[in-house]
């Protein structure tokens, strides 16, 4: 525990740091998550016309966009990118060695990029709550056990998902089109561009069938309350059946992929 402990304040610091030292791309980042949530409540608004979408009003709306908003910035992991570039340039071989778990360094290094994206994001937030503060009528946010663990749940599996995705690199030249390619479904079916429940039956049944839901959807339908106390176990435990099996691909990835892999560039 004083080994870990140890190694948690030397990398924090360091990434920490590194955040402060590449502040812009950190803006770019988070501006990036921040459009969609800025800009899709207005398109809805209008698209209701004073009426509802499948029982969202306007306002609803409104209040859906700003709660995957903040679930989005605690939840969502990028760093797939990171782990790409870092094997491909070699930077890969001088992290194995090391002293430190894999997993535990990239997850000391992503709850470092979480505190300092906070900070640059909450200003931000304020702003656009305060832009849309007129059309939120009674907001009521749920913050229960299940949705509270459907937050941590949903950030575990994207966090093991992206991790897995990385891992591609060991065996494929080229992943940064497959990358840019992720994004699309993602989006869609991750209930970040649309609610997933406006969507047509088909689409609905589609979104089960993927880990993207289960990483920002359900804990932000569980945090407005639209999902209640009775479905709730039943999506927590697919939540945590994603978990295990992007761990699971991820060791399977990692074990066979440094058998043959070759640090070059740096």
């Amino acid at each position: 525990m004083v080994v870990a402990w140890r190694q948690f304040k030397a990398l924090f610091s360091i990434y920490i740091q590194d955040g402060l030292a590449y502040k812009a791309s950190a803006v770019i980042w988070v501006m990036t998550d921040v459009a969609t949530a800025a800009t899709m409540p207005m398109v809805m608004m209008a698209a209701t016309k004073g009426g509802n979408i499948k029982g969202f009003t306007g306002s609803d709306f409104v209040l859906y966009y700003l709660t995957m908003l903040l679930v989005t910035c605690f939840v969502q992991c990028h760093f797939m990118w990171d782990v790409s570039m870092e094997i491909k340039e070699g930077v890969f071989s001088s992290q194995i060695i090391r002293p430190v778990n894999y997993i535990y360094y990239h997850a000391v290094r992503n709850f470092a990029w979480r505190i300092f994206r906070t900070a640059i994001f909450s200003p931000i937030f304020l702003l656009i709550l305060w832009a849309y503060s007129s059309w939120i009528v009674s907001p009521q946010i749920h913050l229960t056990w299940y949705s509270i663990l459907a937050v941590l749940l949903g950030h575990f599996l994207s966090y093991f998902f992206v991790m897995a995705m990385g891992m591609l690199a060991l065996f494929l030249q080229e992943t940064q089109s497959l990358f840019e390619l992720y994004y699309v479904p993602m989006l869609f079916l991750s209930g970040q561009m649309f609610p997933v429940a406006i969507f047509p039956d088909w689409v609905r049944n589609l979104a089960m069938y993927f880990p993207f839901y289960y990483t920002t959807g359900v804990p932000t339908e569980m945090l407005i309350g639209r999902i209640g106390a009775e479905q709730a176990p039943h999506l927590l435990l697919l939540q945590c059946g994603w978990i295990i099996g992007s761990f699971v691909a991820f060791k399977i990835m990692f074990h066979f992929g440094t058998r043959h892999y070759t640090g070059v560039g740096m």
